[in-house]
């Protein structure tokens, strides 16, 4: 690796770039990899005229189901979605609360409001840059219905504390899975631990079907509750869910024919034709990626101020590790803020490297101003709810994000040439900072 005594002149200061991009470089990152048989399985939908079917979705779902050892697979528009169906069909409705991390993207809680529902933001833990869970329990009060737990950058949460946490309060845990389709919590795949999962399949996730959703549980009442929230396709005439359900939960069965929700929840069939074929393939591409990030970070093994963002639990991994980031220390860098860092390491070559991640919402209008349902008062306090709406400086750690993060290369193959300019192009740029040659 790049050390102090053989790093050249900065790009930034007018030296030579350290990567050069070309055609190979595009192929490097290339995403989704859509081969024949991909296009072959979405033309044979386009050519039955079943996009709106739900024969192949079936499908999609028991192997879903099959590769997460999940009960019931319920397959999605969008990952959106999934997550609201998760919400409500955990009882999440109007003047309840749940608990979700500042850092991650709208779609893990914003649909809360469309419930009734508000949200209390707790922080994140700045190793896992994942729901802290030390930041849970003291939020819980009588109308918290769930913790929605984000995988997030495809890093585990602590899933152990957290279930524990649920488990004393007696309230659900859903996983937004959404960057870690695969990933591996001590041995246990992510979206299989708490009560339900929300998954995104869209075109820029790890496991990409086109624009596409899935729920995972292991909960007859909670699948069924899903299914008549937005799936009529499914419901039938009276009595005639997919699995039966209705003869185990006869109040829902009254309601076949038309979703309760008003909500319309399939998937088009094109995006499971697609989704089934890159679910053959998803292990083995995702088992390079983790190779070829896993070698990113080990070339920086000792490169001050720049830390891996990788699970250090045994048995544990990040799936597709989509979004991956670093963890930055200032400190040790003569306290550069990671934006001018990441400035330097930009002018190097590397497109992708950002300070900080998501920003966090819980300062975000929409949930302290938006009024939903015409009421004239927002809707995070218009069914009763406890008022958590939170002020800046009430989360410090989800607050510095852009302080603490920075965006590294998605490496889709373990090509050691490559992967070495770009690791030198961060370790370059490191060792200067070190060595007070950056301002």
């Amino acid at each position: 690796m790049t050390t102090p005594e053989t790093s050249s002149q900065l790009a930034i200061h007018g030296g030579a770039r350290a990567v050069e991009t070309d055609d190979r470089d595009r192929e490097l990152f290339h995403w989704p990899i859509v081969t024949e048989e991909d296009e072959q399985a979405v033309l044979a939908v386009l050519r039955a005229g079943t996009m709106s079917g739900t024969d192949i979705t079936r499908q999609f779902e028991r192997e879903f189901a099959q590769w997460t050892g999940s009960r019931f697979a319920l397959g999605y528009c969008n990952g959106t979605s999934s997550l609201l169906a998760a919400m409500w069909a955990c009882g999440v409705g109007a003047g309840d609360e749940i608990i979700c991390p500042s850092v991650t993207y709208w779609a893990s809680c914003a649909q809360a409001l469309s419930l009734g529902a508000t949200v209390n933001f707790a922080d994140i833990d700045p190793q896992t840059l994942c729901i802290d869970p030390g930041d849970i329990e003291h939020r819980i009060g009588p109308r918290t219905k769930a913790i929605m737990v984000v995988h997030y950058c495809g890093h585990p949460a602590d899933m152990d504390e957290i279930l524990a946490i649920a488990g004393r309060h007696k309230i659900k845990v859903i996983e937004d899975v959404s960057h870690a389709q695969g990933a591996r919590y001590k041995g246990r795949m992510c979206g299989t631990m708490g009560d339900v999962a929300g998954v995104s399949l869209m075109a820029g996730k790890s496991l990409a079907a086109g624009e596409a959703g899935m729920l995972l549980t292991e909960h007859r009442e909670i699948y069924e509750r899903a299914i008549a929230l937005g799936h009529y396709e499914l419901t039938g005439g009276p009595s005639r869910y997919a699995t039966s359900s209705a003869q185990t939960h006869g109040e829902l069965a009254r309601f076949s024919g038309v979703p309760i929700g008003g909500h319309k929840h399939r998937m088009n069939q094109t995006c499971a034709a697609m989704g089934r074929v890159q679910l053959r393939y998803y292990e083995s591409r995702t088992a390079e990626i983790r190779r070829a990030i896993s070698r990113f970070w080990n070339l920086l093994a000792g490169v001050p101020g720049l830390r891996a963002h990788r699970p250090g639990w045994a048995d544990s991994h990040c799936g597709g590790w989509y979004y991956p980031h670093g963890l930055y220390c200032e400190d040790e860098l003569g306290g550069l803020c990671c934006e001018r860092f990441c400035e330097a390491v930009r002018a190097e070559g590397v497109a992708m490297c950002e300070a900080g991640a998501n920003v966090a919402l819980h300062t975000h209008p929409v949930f302290h101003e938006a009024d939903l349902f015409h009421q004239g008062q927002p809707t995070a306090i218009a069914f009763g709810q406890r008022d958590v709406r939170q002020s800046l400086g009430s989360l410090p750690i989800s607050e510095r994000i852009e302080r603490i993060t920075f965006g590294v290369p998605w490496f889709k193959h373990d090509w050691l040439d490559r992967i070495e300019r770009y690791a030198a192009a961060y370790a370059k740029v490191a060792w200067a900072a070190a060595n007070g040659e950056m301002s």
